[in-house]
């Protein structure tokens, strides 16, 4: 492996064959991951030795004072290619003592909804709340991030509003060129943490706050705060469907505190959509976006009160005229559309013998 040579050739193959990721493990051949399958680009195993010299002359060329240390670090990076300007977000990390990377490429440009798939009646419903919490949750690798660029980018371009957003790294950069006001701060380099930048963030005179992730009890309490004066917070969480959004910041604090919490949790959320991205039908295609989407109405607002989180699915299944709708409906949609295969939706289903009833 040439010192930065091949890494950047790499870098910018991604971008031309449509690759999310590169992927540099000592004792593996470089491999990216197209449409969520792995692939090698290069047919030298690589040494962790290698890596560490590539990825520092990387960051000595377009990060001038940054170096690696033993610790993981998160940062993104800029590569100026002819009159183009490429992003990439850069995980760090070491692995039974050698080095290793993963290399996310960003859009220079936010993807629309239509490219994401996500309805034009979703995306209003999100965009024109004046407060209260939102979150976008999924497993990693979901496009959780993508979307709440599309909501802020929308925001930004159509209303006058007073944006600040706390990300690590900052990933999609939302330009000057809209009705609103955005800054945007990166934990480690701007601010200490999330919790930090949220604490901050509240005395800029925001109407609109993005947590790239809630982590801990102090951040997730801040934002359940924050919401309830007249803030609208967007945020992330890993998990795999609506209701466990709520379980897993509830579980965020002690016992003791969790009716609490609970209360507050049901007058601050406005919504939580689950994401999937699955395999298309056809080999080479990008992959599908299933949701789930949660609206707190007066029912859901009880269960989460009363702690009851399973009425939530019963409250989606019977949410339609309020926007909601399961992800085996989602499925159900994609499977019939031909996006994706009916073995993929009944392998992601919740009920497989019901699927077929949304078709």
């Amino acid at each position: 492996m040439h010192t930065g040579g091949d890494l950047r050739t790499w870098l910018l193959g991604m971008l031309s064959g449509e690759a999310s990721d590169l992927h540099l493990v000592a004792g593996y051949r470089p491999m990216v991951r197209r449409h969520g399958q792995l692939g090698p680009v290069a047919d030298e195993v690589l040494s962790g030795e290698a890596i560490g010299s590539s990825l520092t002359a990387l960051l000595a060329e377009h990060l001038p004072g940054v170096t690696l240390d033993d610790r993981d670090m998160d940062c993104s990076l800029a590569i100026r290619e002819a009159d183009a300007t490429h992003r990439f977000r850069l995980n760090v990390f070491r692995s039974a003592g050698e080095w290793g990377a993963c290399f996310r490429a960003i859009p220079e440009d936010v993807p629309s909804f239509e490219w994401m798939g996500f309805s034009d009646a979703l995306v209003q419903k999100l965009v024109t709340l004046r407060n209260g919490l939102v979150i976008i949750t999924g497993i990693t690798g979901s496009g959780k991030t993508t979307t709440l660029a599309g909501l802020i980018e929308w925001i930004n371009q159509h209303e006058q509003r007073r944006i600040v957003t706390i990300e690590q790294p900052v990933e999609y950069v939302f330009k000057a060129n809209g009705s609103s006001m955005v800054s945007q701060r990166e934990v480690g380099t701007d601010v200490a943490s999330f919790y930090d930048g949220l604490v901050h963030g509240l005395r800029q005179d925001p109407d609109v706050m993005l947590i790239g992730e809630i982590r801990d009890p102090e951040t997730a309490r801040m934002a359940l705060s924050a919401a309830e004066t007249g803030h609208l917070i967007f945020t992330t969480l890993h998990t795999q469907d609506a209701k466990g959004a709520i379980t897993r910041l509830v579980d965020f604090f002690p016992r003791d505190a969790q009716d609490d919490v609970r209360t507050q949790l049901s007058l601050s959320l406005r919504s939580v959509v689950c994401q999937h991205l699955l395999p298309a039908a056809a080999e080479g295609e990008r992959r599908a976006l299933a949701t789930e989407v949660l609206h707190v109405t007066h029912g859901v607002r009880s269960a989460i009160r009363q702690g009851k989180v399973e009425n939530i699915d019963t409250a989606i299944q019977t949410g339609r005229k309020d926007g909601m709708h399961s992800l085996d409906e989602s499925l159900a949609k994609l499977a019939k559309a031909g996006r994706i295969g009916w073995e993929t939706a009944e392998k992601f289903a919740a009920d497989v013998h019901g699927l077929r009833h949304y078709v």
